[in-house]
């Protein structure tokens, strides 16, 4: 995976976000808090326009979030529609924030459903879901989805750090 780029967020000046580039986050950072995150909050747009956000199980990896999503629920068939999306972490205090696109995906074979059940088992095993290295393949199998960032915003100490991230 490329790294994004990374500048300073377009705020108004009453907001105090620095001038200069000293003090931005840097990515693996960010990221590691993506990998450990528990819930991802995402938001989609339903075909009427009206805003839908739900709560979202997922692994961090290759610079995306894979996550179950069968094809019938709301999420899925909003971004079926509309591939835009935002996806935040829970904490308002130090948030990180995407948006990019995100919907079904295929099969990931079994090297990267070895790595997704891995990944799966280490975050939600406490809670009973540890999922098969085959789990996401052959017609039974459930639905794969995965989120791309394209911009992101975070920040630990606002608004010394406010940090803007653009991915190729």
């Amino acid at each position: 995976m490329t790294l994004p780029t990374a500048d300073r967020p377009t705020m108004p000046d009453g907001y105090g976000v620095p001038p200069t580039h000293e003090g931005l986050l840097a990515w693996d950072a960010v990221e590691e808090r993506l990998r450990d995150a528990r819930v991802y909050w995402m938001a989609t747009t339903r075909p009427d326009g009206r805003p839908h956000v739900v709560p979202r199980w997922g692994v961090w990896l290759d610079g995306r979030l894979l996550y179950d999503g069968a094809p019938t629920t709301r999420h899925v068939r909003n971004l079926v529609a509309n591939p835009a999306c935002a996806l935040h972490l829970e904490d308002g205090t130090s948030p990180v924030i995407l948006e990019g696109t995100s919907g079904p995906t295929t099969a990931p074979g079994l090297e990267l459903g070895r790595r997704l059940s891995e990944e799966f088992a280490r975050k939600y095993a406490a809670d009973g879901y540890t999922p098969a290295a085959d789990a996401w393949e052959g017609e039974a199998a459930g639905g794969l989805c995965a989120f791309v960032p394209r911009t992101g915003l975070s920040w630990t100490t606002f608004p010394t750090d406010a940090t803007r991230f653009r991915f190729p």
